[in-house]
């Protein structure tokens, strides 16, 4: 599963991990992705989504067809 969004756009970050001695390795910061299954009622069926944390609280306030018409219009397929 790639850590990717599909109504945020969220992806990973990149940064240095800094040791003890200061020397720095490259590193990655992966969003916290989550696939959630959602009833899309004008559908009459179940949506997987792909969605970061922040987007699983969008799907909650704005509610789910509007969610899903974000993401189509981002040019994903749902």
């Amino acid at each position: 599963m790639s850590a990717h969004c599909q109504l945020t756009g969220r992806k990973p970050a990149f940064g240095n991990a800094i040791s003890h001695s200061h020397r720095r390795t490259r590193r990655r910061f992966d969003p916290n992705i989550q696939r959630k299954r959602y009833w899309l009622p004008s559908e009459g069926r179940y949506v997987r989504l792909t969605l970061s944390a922040k987007g699983v609280k969008t799907v909650d306030v704005i509610g789910i067809k509007a969610a899903v018409t974000r993401i189509r219009a981002r040019g994903e397929k749902v």
